[in-house]
């Protein structure tokens, strides 16, 4: 199992619907986009959150890549949910849950024995059921945590913004500048190191 990379872990959920939801469900996911505020506005207030996508996978558009390879013929179109975030298993499922139930149930509530998202139970045993485990699991930063990465880019900015006063100011209004920089950009001071152990996706009961 490669769930876990330093600071994060990828989630991966495979979930069945049947061909003709599946078309719905498409047209659910574009009238989503012109309503985000309403359905999905929670996610922006978890900062565990590095990525979040759903996907239909129709029927007949899994790969077939010769011609030696008997083509399937599935019975249900399937939905790929994908996300990296901070924080053990348990924490994610619970803020995402809270956050936007009324998203979720609207993403899964045609995928097959999907329970709803509250309460947090069913949901939990759905999404441990339906998950995949990851074999290969790539960061680029893997001891820096979504608020990490945020500081060091609103810090880079700032430094160039600072680098580009420098030849024109005197000692004194350098100093003066510097200090007003290290002021507005305390919060982005923060160090990366090795996060606290995280608890695993609870074992799947017999």
């Amino acid at each position: 199992m490669s769930n876990f990379s330093g600071k994060a872990y990828g989630m991966n959920v495979i979930t069945p619907l049947r061909w003709w939801t599946a078309i719905w469900q498409k047209v659910i996911f574009w009238y989503v986009v012109f309503t985000f505020p309403r359905y999905l506005k929670g996610l922006l207030t978890l900062s565990l959150i590095h990525y979040a996508r759903w996907t239909i996978i129709n029927r007949w558009s899994f790969p077939h890549l010769d011609k030696s390879q008997p083509k399937e013929k599935l019975h249900y179109s399937y939905m790929l949910f994908e996300s990296n975030f901070n924080g053990s298993w348990d924490q994610y499922i619970d803020s995402f849950s809270f956050a936007i139930p009324s998203g979720l149930d609207m993403f899964w509530r045609w995928n097959i024995k999907y329970p709803k998202s509250i309460p947090l139970h069913d949901f939990y045993n759905y999404i441990r059921f339906n998950q995949v485990e990851t074999n290969h699991y790539y960061n680029a930063y893997p001891l820096a945590a979504s608020n990490d990465v945020k500081s060091a880019q609103t810090l880079f900015e700032g430094l160039n913004e600072l680098a580009q006063q420098v030849d024109e100011l005197s000692d004194d209004e350098f100093m003066a500048t510097y200090n007003n920089f290290l002021a507005d950009h305390q919060e982005s001071l923060g160090s990366m190191g090795v996060g606290p152990v995280m608890t695993l996706n609870p074992v799947k009961e017999a």
